[in-house]
């Protein structure tokens, strides 16, 4: 599993994380991808995490270098392979 950086907490958290496993602290939460709160947020140094149900929703959030994590609620998604969705 691939990790990404927490914001500007110095923290390195997994790209993909199940719902409720990751401690979020301040971090904005988002359902979709809004990319002017993704701009503000990564400028103030706010990690922020989205929401994703299915394969193209991961592959969505984590093509933004703002987003730390994706959350998900379907353990199978933990194990998508990023590379294969992105290249084939």
């Amino acid at each position: 599993m691939r990790d990404r950086w927490f914001g500007a907490t110095g923290r390195r958290v997994p790209e993909i994380s199940l719902e409720g496993e990751l401690e979020l602290g301040d971090a904005l939460v988002l359902d979709t991808v809004d990319v002017e709160a993704l701009r503000t947020a990564h400028d103030a140094g706010r990690p922020v995490v989205v929401r994703a149900h299915t394969a193209d929703e991961v592959k969505k959030a984590l093509v933004r270098p703002e987003v730390a994590s994706a959350l998900v609620d379907d353990p199978a998604l933990l194990d998508l392979d990023l590379t294969e969705l992105t290249y084939g």
